[in-house]
């Protein structure tokens, strides 16, 4: 589907270039092109049935921010600006919004994150990289691991909380008499209870945030639609081959777009907006995902 284009608050030139370098990109990423895809994005738009809706329901998915790897508070704020003139009822944050060593804040994002605007509330879950920036486990940019990291995780919570975005780890609740919102935790470093996330969904459409789509096959029944991100889209992507690289246990099954999870449930797997490794993307422009769904 036709993308809007937006050129989005960048880091500098040196910033980018640097990072590129030290990241071992070859010459032809120094040229230039990967860098300006990297911090361009656009507004996807979907319309979609779903059986169980009652009156239409617009969302905006914004996933993978990682906040602090390459992505500052500029590049956020050119994407809440976006996302809050397309007057959604509903926003979902999809995990990885984070992405820095852990003995810091992520101050910058939750100014703002609570920026954004929807009548029905702003919601997210914990991603992987969010899960390296509460000091589980050690890594080079992150950091030793802590022995604190839960109360780290339960401390931006609360942070999160203040800052207008509710998280939900294994938990759900109905937004609307016709829908009920559920967010499990990361697949590869939380604990996943689609049980304990879908508690009180009863009769209601339900639409299920999971950070890692390698969760679909794996539904208990079938949902409403499932949002994940996690893969970027494989982020550097190469024409004809498409993505070399896609975490995912699935390989390319789950890369991007709409996709088909157990019992033929819907799912989309977003591009995401920031970038791990490399500030680097190729063939595979940072996506903000805006859904109508109407009633079928």
């Amino acid at each position: 589907m036709p993308s809007t284009r937006l050129l989005g608050p960048n880091l500098t030139r040196r910033r980018v270039l640097r990072g590129l370098v030290g990241g071992g990109v070859g010459v032809a990423a120094l040229g230039g092109l990967g860098a300006a895809q990297a911090y361009r994005f656009g507004v996807t738009r979907h319309t979609r049935p779903l059986p169980g809706l009652r009156r239409p329901l617009r969302v905006a998915f914004l996933t993978d921010l990682h906040f602090g790897l390459f992505i500052y508070h500029s590049s956020v704020r050119g994407w809440v600006d976006a996302t809050n003139a397309e007057r959604p009822d509903l926003i979902v944050l999809g995990g990885d919004q984070m992405d820095y060593r852990a003995e810091e804040a992520p101050t910058g994002l939750l100014d703002e994150l609570r920026r954004l605007k929807a009548p029905l509330g702003v919601y997210g879950v914990w991603g992987n990289h969010d899960y390296g920036s509460f000091g589980k486990y050690y890594s080079p940019h992150y950091g030793p691991a802590r022995a604190d990291w839960s109360m780290r995780r339960e401390a931006l919570r609360v942070a999160y909380a203040d800052a207008g975005v509710t998280i939900l780890r294994n938990q759900g609740q109905a937004v609307r008499d016709d829908l009920y919102l559920a967010g499990v935790d990361d697949y590869w470093e939380g604990e996943v209870d689609l049980n304990a996330a879908l508690t009180g969904a009863a009769h209601l459409l339900t639409l299920l945030i999971s950070h890692n789509p390698d969760l679909l096959p794996d539904l208990p029944a079938r949902m409403g639609l499932v949002l994940s991100g996690h893969t970027h889209g494989g982020q550097v992507r190469l024409p004809l081959i498409g993505a070399p690289i896609v975490p995912s246990k699935y390989g390319q099954r789950y890369a991007m777009g709409w996709v088909t999870g157990a019992h033929s449930t819907p799912g989309y797997v977003s591009r995401g907006l920031g970038m791990s490794g490399v500030p680097l993307r190729n063939l595979c422009e940072p996506e903000i995902a805006v859904f109508t769904l109407m009633p079928e």
